[in-house]
């Protein structure tokens, strides 16, 4: 587990093979209760190469010294995070 904001990931190995490769993060908030987006790639076994990029955000919590996961939204492809920019604009604008 990680102690601080910039310790989290969501690179996961098994076997010797990444099978979720982080591209980057960006830390949106800290504190007691901290939400942290990522961009990554998944391993694709049958074409034994990284797929597309896809976006997670993710909130964490800290307890006893720990950051414990505890919700997250994945979002799936380029053109649902186009789409969530969009309507995120669309309402800061107004």
């Amino acid at each position: 587990m990680a102690s601080t904001v910039d310790e989290l990931s969501i690179e996961y190995e098994e076997g010797g093979i990444k099978l979720v490769k982080q591209l980057d993060k960006v830390v949106l908030s800290k504190g007691a209760w901290s939400t942290v987006i990522f961009r990554y790639q998944d391993w694709d076994r049958r074409k034994e190469e990284y797929g597309p990029e896809k976006y997670s955000i993710r909130r964490y919590q800290k307890r006893n010294g720990e950051y414990i996961p505890k919700s997250k939204f994945n979002i799936s492809s380029k053109d649902q995070a186009r789409a969530l920019i969009e309507a995120l604009q669309g309402w800061i604008e107004d």
